[in-house]
């Protein structure tokens, strides 16, 4: 398949509502799968962390994210889970329909609290771990954010990412031998609980990401020459979910900074582009250049089309082609760095990865990648490509592979959901040409579409 760029207009997919939450039943049947989990690893206890910027673990285990405050889970022998919320924190818990209905118990911990705020009326730590039958006996899992592997610390296993208060008062109760990273029964990307997603949690999946592409779509629609990156930002129009991570924009005064947000720059033809929009679950990206035809470019990248953008848009044709349940990470991988070598793409991350409410859940596609792909699997196509002349170039939105059984369910617990992914696989299959197997759906309203040149948005890459 070779690529052409054509002129076309924006397809409409419609607008999604906030869907159904999940039953209660389903966050109870995490909870036993974490129970079911401890035994099989053996643990007494799971202590499971969170942040503002760590709220995924938590939040999926007990149905509360932690706004400013820090939270801890502690799962032990009582049938209902104690949570440990700080000051402000203790005012949001019936956010959580677990804790609403009685299947979790509460308990201030006011150090968890911002600095300087009251800390008294409350037991020690180490009091209440002790409450929860942690002792000499016991063999604890942390969950946090992150699990290691050999290649980074001696013991990867007795690697605790949790902050070293908790860690600690963990390890002086039950011995330093008996508190372990448990993060990986959350985040593997083959085995962990959250690398495959519900019908509940594919819905608000592909509501995020119609919400982060149709703001993402009117900036794009709306930015000209001239502006003030500020400004742009503006007609994206946050709609109030939370962010799954910074969005940035980049240009010319920033290009090298890839993680920028908008400085005040002013937008000039002829310099280059990137931004990103990701509430959870999502995340929309694009890069290319501020320019309406090749004549708007520097010289020595006029070439950007043919050269660049297009192989890459071919690439990731072969991805899209292979992107099936079945597939290995190994070929996914393959698809990509075979055909774009680095020493002119320059792909140094992994060429797609799992997201979840987090933006980065964990990524089974790597060289030598034995992990196959699964139904439930939500995955960013996420391909950064980085050159000194070129720039770059993204086709980055989100996609759930769902076989028979789960596009069933999806069909009949959310149907408008399911007709908005049918009308976005028709529009990448015989418009864009890609070819998708019918497990995928596509989750955002700017699936495949990729504009080298933004200040003609009109003009886009298709295969043929």
């Amino acid at each position: 398949m070779k690529h052409v760029v054509r002129e076309m207009q924006w397809p409409e997919f419609g607008t999604a509502e906030p869907p159904a939450p999940p039953a209660i039943e389903e966050l109870r049947g995490r909870l036993s799968a974490a129970r079911d989990a401890m035994v099989r690893c053996g643990f007494t206890h799971l202590v499971v962390y969170g942040d503002r910027e760590h709220f995924a673990n938590i939040l999926y285990l007990s149905g509360l994210d932690p706004r400013f405050e820090e939270a801890l889970l502690v799962v032990g022998p009582d049938p209902k889970p104690l949570l440990l919320v700080g000051n402000e924190c203790e005012g949001y818990l019936t956010v959580s329909q677990l804790y609403r209905d009685g299947f979790l118990r509460h308990e201030r911990y006011p150090t968890f609290s911002l600095l300087d705020q009251p800390r008294a009326g409350s037991r020690k730590l180490r009091d209440i771990f002790g409450g929860e039958k942690i002792g000499l006996r016991s063999r604890v899992g942390c969950v946090g954010w992150k699990y290691f592997s050999e290649q980074e610390v001696r013991m990867p296993s007795h690697a605790i990412d949790i902050p070293s208060y908790i860690a600690d008062t963990l390890r002086s109760l039950a011995g330093p031998e008996m508190v372990l990273n448990a993060t990986d029964l959350f985040m593997h990307p083959d085995r962990g609980f959250r690398a495959t997603c519900s019908a509940a949690e594919i819905a608000f999946l592909e509501y995020s990401g119609a919400a982060a592409s149709d703001g993402f779509k009117a900036m794009m629609l709306g930015l000209k020459e001239g502006m003030v990156d500020f400004d742009v930002c503006r007609l994206m129009g946050y709609n109030g979910l939370p962010l799954c991570c910074h969005p940035t924009f980049v240009t010319g005064v920033t290009r090298d900074r890839g993680l920028s947000g908008p400085v005040g720059a002013v937008l000039k033809r002829g310099e280059p582009f990137a931004a990103n929009l990701g509430y959870w679950g999502s995340n929309t990206c694009r890069a290319g250049w501020l320019a309406g035809e090749e004549k708007d470019l520097p010289a020595d990248a006029r070439d950007y089309v043919p050269a660049f953008a297009g192989p890459y848009f071919e690439a990731m044709g072969e991805w899209f082609r292979l992107l099936r349940i079945g597939t290995t990470g190994d070929a996914l991988y393959h698809a990509v760095q075979d055909r774009l070598p680095f020493d002119k793409f320059g792909i140094f991350l992994n060429p797609g990865h799992l997201i979840h409410w987090d933006e980065w859940l964990s990524a089974p596609v790597y060289a030598g990648s034995t992990i196959r792909l699964k139904s439930g699997m939500a995955i960013q196509s996420d391909v950064i490509p980085s050159s000194k002349t070129y720039f770059s170039t993204r086709l980055e939105d989100g996609f759930a592979l769902a076989d028979v059984s789960l596009r069933g369910e999806l069909e009949r617990r959310y149907p408008a959901c399911m007709n908005r992914c049918r009308a976005r696989r028709r529009f990448m299959i015989d418009t864009l040409g890609f070819e998708l197997s019918e497990e995928v759906l596509p989750l955002s309203n700017m699936c495949g579409i990729v504009t080298p040149f933004h200040l003609r948005p009109e003009r886009i890459l298709t295969l043929q």
